[in-house]
C-alpha cells in the first residue's frame, strides 16, 4: 500500500515518527513536507498529497496540521477526496467503514504523538463496508 503523507509547520513532530513507522509495517510512504519547523501554508502540502491520492499515484492520504482543519478543508476541494478529521480511532473506523474516506486529517495539537499512530492504523485497515452507504458515498461529489 502507498502512502501520501503531508502538513504543516504543526506537524513537523509527529511527521517524521509516523513515516518511519509506515516504512517499519512495509507501507510504501512519500513524505510531500514540510521538513522545518518554518511557518508554511497547509494548502502547500495538502494539495499535492490530495492530488496524489485523486490521481491513485497513492491509496491513502494522511495530513497533520495544528487543528486537522485546514488540511481537512483544502483537501475536501479536490473531486474524489473524501478526507475526514480524525481525533479518536472510532472517528477513523468510522470514516472508513461509512465514508470511505481516502484521507485522514490529524490534529496535532489536540491528541499526542501515540494517538496519531493508532488513529492512522486504524483508518488504513479498516475496509469500506459499501451496502447502503456506498449510495450515501456516491452523493458527495458536487
Amino acid at each position: 500500500m502507498k502512502i501520501a503523507i503531508g502538513g504543516d509547520h504543526a506537524s513537523i513532530e509527529y511527521k517524521p515518527k509516523l513515516v518511519e513507522y509506515l516504512q517499519s509495517k512495509s507501507y510504501k510512504v512519500k513524505d510531500f513536507g514540510p521538513f522545518t519547523e518554518d511557518s508554511v501554508d497547509y494548502p502547500d502540502f495538502a494539495h499535492p498529497v490530495s492530488t496524489a491520492v485523486h490521481t491513485s499515484e497513492y491509496d491513502f492520504g494522511v495530513l497533520i496540521c495544528g487543528s486537522g482543519q485546514g488540511v481537512s478543508m483544502t483537501a475536501n476541494k479536490h473531486d474524489g477526496i473524501r478526507a475526514a478529521l480524525c481525533w479518536k480511532e472510532e472517528l477513523a473506523a468510522l470514516s472508513r467503514q461509512h465514508n470511505n474516506a481516502n484521507v485522514v486529517c490529524l490534529p496535532a495539537r489536540f491528541i499526542s504523538y501515540e494517538e496519531a499512530q493508532s488513529i492512522v492504523d486504524t483508518f488504513l485497515t479498516t475496509e469500506f463496508e459499501g451496502g447502503r452507504h456506498e449510495r450515501r458515498v456516491e452523493k458527495i461529489t458536487c
